[in-house]
């Protein structure tokens, strides 16, 4: 899988075979079920929500059914890939398959750059809640814990992470299935001291759409970057016992179930709450909450967000040491990394994302509006780009496995290709959108601008492999081993 010949133009041999992972296959089903349906469930929706409400009032459930929908086609095509050439690079291998190095080269040390930059900010803000309930133990310090535990964790065996991010999952499904009941009773006036809410919140104070579509277009630029995170889940699948039917199997229950909670919660909020009544930063959970008399609603709302910040931190750990690892396996990463415990874990990749993890949290705790904005920025529209080269590469691999390895199609795109280019025209227009948005455009102009350094480097790298490769008198590119 890894053998350097992974680029566009590679054989029906290397199509159709699927080389073992060297890691371990430490990680079943029930882990990867659970990591694909809590791998978004974060802080973006529990507090982050409130903004998108501030200014999309109740049209903020058609943001969610837009941003969701963009976000379940990328994961089908995903999907499609990772379960016919399964591998802990997922993306990153593809679009070296599909358009050659470069690509693979520039997805992966791109999307291993967010994951670790995002790191710092769950690390930062789990520490702040921390302190708020332990004032006596500094923030640093809260820090300095959570790094270590997770090091260790991630260090010992991979069944340590899947039981982590299974319990996490399970605590904060759990949690959006008890809100979702209990906003339901209370929308018909079934708990106590509640009468039903009818529609009014639903029509009053301006309407469904009190901002019209300009509204909820500015609802999706808030919500779409609360989908990220389900990328990991295919990442993981390599290293499951079955990893073909295993991320076939976690996508098709993650993406419906996802799209159901984020969506009937907004549902629920806005039912039962004046849309007016959110204000950004706090979280619409606890508002709901609150109004139908919940005791310590705010307390359990804390719980619930700092689990899912110790939860993506967990995972963005994960996801990114075997994504350094992956880039070492062929050639785009030091060989160093590469050297894995008799568990098959890659503990010279952990270190190395733990350690660029510990100079963004310090960033944050001392630079968090200069140094540290600058680094969030560049990785900001990131993931959008992450997502362009998948869609990219399934169009490309999608023609390629149907002519070579058809038996490989065990998970196949709906209404292919055309839910494809409808999935790239719409992140087209979400980054024009985030263009004449004064907030959101410094995030393009910073991720363009790293994106643009990292394709420098990357043609660069491949300009130097192929001169190398002619005084040889070599045709065939250099392998990378």
């Amino acid at each position: 899988m890894h053998d350097g010949k992974t680029t566009a133009g590679a054989t029906a041999a290397d199509t159709a075979s699927v080389e073992a992972e060297p890691l371990s296959h430490g990680l079943k089903q029930r882990h990867l079920t659970m990591l694909g349906l809590g791998g978004v469930i974060g802080a973006g929706l529990f507090v982050g929500s409130g903004a998108g409400i501030a200014v999309a009032g109740p049209g903020i459930v058609v943001s969610y059914l837009i941003a969701g929908a963009i976000a379940m086609l990328v994961m089908r095509m995903l999907g499609e890939m990772s379960s016919a050439m399964p591998a802990s690079g997922s993306f990153s291998v593809h679009a070296e398959r599909a358009l050659g190095r470069w690509a693979g080269f520039s997805v992966g040390w791109l999307y291993w750059f967010l994951l670790v930059v995002v790191l710092a900010v769950e690390a930062t803000g789990a520490a702040q809640i921390a302190h708020g309930w332990v004032p006596g133990m500094p923030q640093w310090a809260w820090v300095l814990v959570f790094m270590v535990v997770f090091t260790v964790a991630n260090l010992a065996a991979v069944k340590n992470f899947g039981e982590f991010e299974f319990w996490f999952a399970t605590l904060k499904v759990g949690a959006i299935v008890l809100f979702l009941a209990l906003g339901l009773l209370a929308v018909f006036g079934v708990l106590p001291d509640t009468d039903p809410v009818g529609f009014a919140n639903l029509t009053g104070q301006g309407g469904f759409l009190p901002n019209g579509w300009d509204g909820v277009v500015s609802g999706v630029l808030a919500v779409i970057f609360a989908f990220g995170g389900l990328e990991v889940v295919t990442i993981a699948a390599a290293e499951s016992d079955d990893p073909v039917r295993a991320v076939g199997r976690a996508v098709r229950s993650a993406v419906w179930r996802i799209l159901f909670f984020y969506v009937g919660s907004m549902l629920v909020i806005v039912t039962l709450l004046p849309w007016t009544s959110m204000r950004p930063g706090h979280s619409p959970y606890v508002a709901v909450l609150d109004s139908i008399g919940v005791p310590g609603a705010g307390q359990i709302m804390n719980v619930v967000v700092f689990v899912a910040l110790l939860s993506a931190l967990n995972a963005n750990l994960y996801g990114s040491s075997r994504m350094v690892f992956s880039l070492a396996e062929r050639g785009e990463a030091p060989k160093g990394l590469l050297t894995a415990s008799g568990g098959g874990v890659p503990r010279r990749a952990v270190l190395a994302s733990v350690a660029f993890g510990f100079v963004s949290v310090l960033l944050n705790l001392k630079w968090p509006d200069s140094v540290f904005l600058y680094m969030l920025n560049a990785v900001g529209a990131v993931l959008l780009f992450v997502w362009g080269l998948i869609a990219v590469s399934q169009l490309r691999l999608r023609r390629r496995i149907e002519r070579e390895a058809p038996e490989r199609l065990t998970l196949r795109m709906w209404a292919f290709p055309w839910l494809t280019w409808a999935a790239l025209a719409a992140m087209a227009a979400v980054l024009v959108l985030m263009l004449f948005d004064d907030g959101a455009r410094p995030q393009v102009l910073w991720s363009a601008g790293a994106t643009g350094a990292v394709l420098v480097v990357a043609f660069v790298r491949e300009w130097r492999a192929r001169a190398a490769a002619e005084p040889a008198g070599g045709a065939d590119r250099p392998s990378g081993r």
